[in-house]
């Protein structure tokens, strides 16, 4: 398992790009506009290639976030998100988001942080039982 990144939702772009950027010495990684979500995510690490901060801009939220809302997930990269979904299934997790896609599915830990796993590489094949399986609360 590798440790990729934290999301952290953010209002004002600018702001929070000149104190990650020019008060802590980030850098920006990679850009990532999504117009039909209406959000652009902005990745940040200490140098290429390091874990990242990942800050999400909701478009035309004026939404203040409390603390809980703020803060978005861990993200983790897997080699077989399906062995990892069924492992933590036996150990009697929950899979909020099933990886119905083969590439992305949400759990939380015990203290209902939100968790990312993401499948290392390719997308696998969407197969049963994770194809049919709804969402499950939040993530």
């Amino acid at each position: 398992m590798k440790f990729l990144h934290t999301m952290v939702r953010v209002k004002n772009v600018e702001q929070s790009l000149d104190f990650y950027i020019t008060k802590l010495g980030l850098v920006e990684t990679k850009r990532v506009d999504v117009p039909e979500g209406k959000f652009t995510l902005i990745f940040l690490a200490t140098e290429p290639g390091a874990a990242e901060i990942e800050l999400t801009h909701n478009w035309g939220s004026e939404e203040d976030y409390t603390t809980g809302r703020n803060f978005g997930h861990l993200a983790f990269e897997v080699d077989d998100i399906y062995q990892t979904c069924e492992k933590l299934m036996v150990a009697g997790v929950t899979i909020n988001r099933p990886p119905r896609c083969g590439h992305m599915a949400f759990v939380k830990s015990p203290d209902n942080v939100s968790i990312e796993l993401l499948q290392k590489g390719e997308r696998l094949t969407p197969q049963e039982p994770w194809l049919s399986m709804e969402n499950s609360g939040s993530w």
